[in-house]
């Protein structure tokens, strides 16, 4: 039987190849003679510089220390491929996670310029951007501000960074804007969201980051301020993504915002990994209705679907209905008895969940060969696991034969 694991990180919690790793070891442990694939994947969010690193090995890694959200600095990772792209994530220069203390209001996105910015100066000819886990909405002016862009009240004062201060824009001053890459910038996306009004950045993501209902009425209208003095397609699916960063980067420095998860999941090779595949095994922190609005598990919900592959989804939580295209769901919560002992130990409850979706789903099945298994040191490689490349660019899991 060949089963994929292609999970998302589960934010905060654990990276998407550990759980990759993690649900597959669950699996193994009770179908030793399954064919089991590994491919972390990421949808724009945080993990997408590990999904494509995973990917592309001869991609050079690179670290720049940047002002994080709430201006304290943090070490901000990104890659460098050798067709001269460079792979940017905000999560790590400008995630949630970062803040001391929720600022909803005060949040900025100036370090993802920051490393924009080191990249340009490394001979970056084009830029990828994942756009996800952010804890600011400010439109992306923040990063715009580390380039070179100026905002200014009516007073000609530069404003303070933050999305609230978007609410005193008079006027918007590109002069010294440093120039997009020749190659251009891809935004990655996971949401649809535009930038204001009920279904925008501001309402529907603000509360995540700490905004209270006042806030958000005050983010919108700043953010609706930015839009009037700046133009652009404010309405665009995923405007709205990262705090309106899209936007932002879309409008003022003639970005293209992207589908981070099907993107990702092209240059991985999902479809390749799904063809003969009888079972995919996803997951994420929370699996529920956002899931399905370009989230990494939405979108291969569509490509197994397509695929005619099971699909088994391991979750921190699950709520809502579970679509029809699943065929199993486990809550990491359950098995574990709270969240907060999920979160205590994500890996110990992933593997319990890898083996629960074994039991469900390769039921009256005929495993091939052993072939895979995780977490076996390599007999060669001094208590290593083997991670050997390849089948369309994602890892196999082996167990090698003496």
């Amino acid at each position: 039987m060949r089963v994929v694991v292609a999970p998302d990180s589960f934010k905060g919690s654990v990276t998407a190849d550990d759980a990759a790793r993690a649900l597959a070891r669950g699996w193994l442990a009770h179908r030793p003679g399954d064919d089991v694939r590994l491919l972390p994947l990421a949808d724009g969010g945080e993990g997408t510089v590990d999904a494509f690193a995973a990917a592309l090995p001869d991609a050079e890694h690179r670290t720049v220390t940047v002002p994080g959200p709430d201006g304290r600095p943090v070490p901000a990772a990104w890659l460098l491929l050798p067709d001269g792209a460079a792979v940017l994530e905000l999560a790590q220069s400008s995630g949630l996670p970062l803040m001391r203390a929720p600022d909803p209001l005060g949040a900025q996105t100036y370090g993802l310029g920051a490393v924009a910015r080191a990249a340009l100066d490394a001979g970056a000819t084009r830029l990828v951007i994942g756009l996800g886990g952010s804890a600011s909405t400010d439109g992306g002016t923040g990063a715009l501000r580390a380039l070179g862009l100026r905002l200014r009240d009516r007073q000609g004062r530069d404003l303070p960074l933050g999305g609230a201060a978007l609410a005193d824009l008079a006027h918007v001053d590109t002069t010294n804007l440093q120039p997009a890459p020749s190659g251009g910038v891809q935004l990655l996306v996971d949401v649809t969201a535009p930038l204001t009004g009920p279904a925008g950045a501001a309402a529907v993501y603000g509360p995540q980051k700490g905004a209270e209902p006042a806030d958000v009425t005050l983010l919108d209208t700043a953010l609706r301020r930015l839009a009037e003095l700046a133009g652009g397609n404010p309405d665009e699916p995923g405007a709205g993504a990262a705090g309106g960063t899209a936007y932002g980067l879309a409008t003022l420095w003639g970005a293209r915002i992207v589908p981070g998860a099907t993107t990702i999941a092209e240059l991985v090779g999902l479809a390749d990994a799904l063809a003969g595949a009888d079972v995919l095994l996803t997951g994420e922190g929370r699996f529920d209705e956002t899931s399905l609005t370009g989230k990494v598990v939405g979108s291969l919900l569509e490509a197994a679907a397509s695929a005619a592959v099971r699909v088994g989804v391991a979750a921190g939580q699950v709520g809502g209905p579970v679509p029809g295209s699943v065929s199993a769901t486990v809550s990491l919560a359950r098995l574990a008895g709270s969240v907060e002992a999920a979160l205590n130990e994500p890996a110990r409850w992933l593997v319990e969940a890898g083996g629960v979706l074994a039991g469900r789903l390769g039921v009256g099945s005929i495993g091939r060969q052993a072939r895979a298994s995780v977490g076996r040191p390599s007999p060669t490689r001094h208590g290593q696991v083997d991670r050997p490349s390849g089948y369309g660019g994602h890892r196999n899991c082996r167990r090698r034969r003496t």
